[in-house]
C-alpha cells in the first residue's frame, strides 16, 4: 500500500468509531469540546502510521498498546492510558475503556489507532508490549466478541479505582482483568478476575496522595473516588491502583510479554 493510500485509509478509519456503547467520551483530558489542531493531528496520524509499522513488523496480532494522555511524572509513571490493539482483516483496532465526559460512567469502545492517538495527548509517544503467542491466542476471540469484550466490564468509573474492589473500574483496570478473563476459562466475574492475577504476582501501583489532594480532586472531579480504597491505607495517603507501568513490569516479569517498546 502506498503512503497517501494509507494516510486516506487511517483518516477514515479515525472518523469512524466502532463502539460497544456509544456516548461523548474522554481518557483523563479537559470536557472542553473544540476541534483539533491541524497540527496535532497531523502528529497523532504520524504516530499512528509508525505504531502500526512496528506492530506489522513484529508479526503480532495482538498487543498492549499505551499512550501518554497525561503527565504523570509527578507520580512517577510515564503513559497514563493502555488499551489492547489487535488486528482484524480492516488493520489495527483498540479496545479500551473510555470515561464519558464529565461523569462517573464508562464504557468499552473499539478505535483504529489514529483516533486512539487523537485524543489530545500529553505527548505523542507510545509503548507497546508484545504478547507471548499463547497470550495472543486466547485474546484474540476476546476482543473480537462484543459479549466477552464487555464481560469485565463495570460502569461505574474512577479514575484511581482501588486494584482489588469492584465498586469502580478505571480504563487499566478493565483492560488488565480481561486479559485475565482470557487467560483462564474459569474466570467469569471481576472478582475471579482479580484472585487470578493476584495469584500470578500482579502488583499494583502506590501513589502518594495527600488527603488535601484527594479531597480537592474528589470535589472538582466526577470521575475520582476513593471510598473503594481501604482505610487504613487511604489514611496514610497510599492509594493503590492499576497503572500502565505496573502492567507493563508484570508483563515481562511473569513471561507473558516482552520489554516495552517505545515509539515516537
Amino acid at each position: 500500500m502506498n503512503t497517501r493510500s494509507w494516510w486516506r485509509g487511517l483518516v477514515h478509519a479515525a472518523a469512524a468509531l466502532l463502539m460497544v456503547a456509544a456516548g461523548s467520551v474522554h481518557a483523563g483530558r479537559s470536557c472542553e469540546d473544540k476541534p483539533p489542531e491541524a497540527r496535532k493531528l497531523q502528529r497523532a496520524l504520524q504516530l499512528a502510521e509508525r505504531v502500526s509499522r512496528q506492530l506489522d513488523d513484529s508479526g503480532a496480532r495482538v498487543a498492549v498498546l499505551a499512550r501518554v494522555g497525561q503527565n504523570l511524572s509527578e507520580y512517577g509513571q510515564r503513559y497514563s492510558h493502555m488499551g489492547l490493539a489487535y488486528r482484524d482483516d480492516a488493520g489495527w483496532r483498540v479496545a479500551h475503556k473510555l470515561n464519558e465526559c464529565g461523569t462517573a460512567h464508562a464504557a468499552v469502545y473499539r478505535q483504529g489507532l489514529g483516533e486512539f492517538f487523537m485524543d489530545d495527548p500529553y505527548d505523542y509517544e507510545a509503548g507497546i508490549v508484545l504478547l507471548t503467542a499463547d497470550v495472543q491466542d486466547e485474546l484474540l476471540p476476546v476482543l473480537q466478541d462484543n459479549r466477552r469484550l464487555g464481560q469485565m466490564n463495570t460502569e461505574a468509573y474512577s479514575m484511581v479505582a482501588y486494584a482489588w474492589s469492584q465498586r469502580y473500574q478505571q480504563s487499566n483496570q478493565w483492560a488488565l482483568e480481561t486479559l485475565a478473563m482470557a487467560m483462564s476459562p474459569s474466570v467469569h466475574t471481576r472478582a475471579q478476575s482479580q484472585d487470578w492475577l493476584r495469584a500470578h504476582g500482579y502488583q499494583p501501583s502506590t501513589l502518594r496522595l495527600s488527603a488535601a489532594k484527594r479531597l480537592g480532586a474528589r470535589l472538582t472531579a466526577a470521575n475520582v473516588a476513593f471510598d473503594d480504597h481501604p482505610f487504613d491505607k487511604r489514611f496514610s495517603d497510599r492509594i493503590e491502583t492499576i497503572t500502565v507501568g505496573s502492567v507493563m513490569q508484570w508483563l515481562q516479569r511473569s513471561g507473558l510479554g516482552q520489554r516495552p517498546l517505545v515509539v515516537r
